[in-house]
């Protein structure tokens, strides 16, 4: 038996707008500086990461991305400061999130464990 937590954050509608996806795919833009190619990167369409970002940015009233637009491929993204920071800030909080979670579930799973023997009969 294993654990998952799957952490996001819900606009005032109750609409997710960051998760650890959002945040792969802002991670995956810095590094290939572009949104079109963190996409494709992660096999999702173009027009879901490009939503994905819509609604972060709209539901934060902030840019995450600085998008460009000339140069030889006439497109490329980079993160804003804002979205440097906000990555940064949300990768702690998830990982420390998670890991408070721990000791909870491991006493759970041991009680869980001597219930199951208690009851084993």
């Amino acid at each position: 038996m294993e654990l998952k937590i799957k952490l996001y954050l819900v606009d005032d509608q109750g609409e997710k707008f960051m998760g650890i996806g959002v945040l792969w795919l802002l991670q995956k833009t810095a590094a290939l500086g572009s949104l079109r190619k963190a996409a494709a990167d992660m096999t999702i369409s173009y027009t879901k990461a490009f939503n994905m970002i819509a609604r972060l940015e709209e539901a934060l009233g902030r840019e995450v991305l600085d998008r460009h637009k000339g140069g030889v491929e006439r497109s490329g993204a980079s993160l804003t400061p804002f979205g440097q920071d906000l990555i940064e800030l949300y990768d702690g909080f998830q990982r420390k999130a998670k890991e408070q979670v721990r000791g909870p579930y491991e006493d759970f799973a041991r009680s869980l464990e001597a219930l199951m023997e208690e009851n084993n009969g």
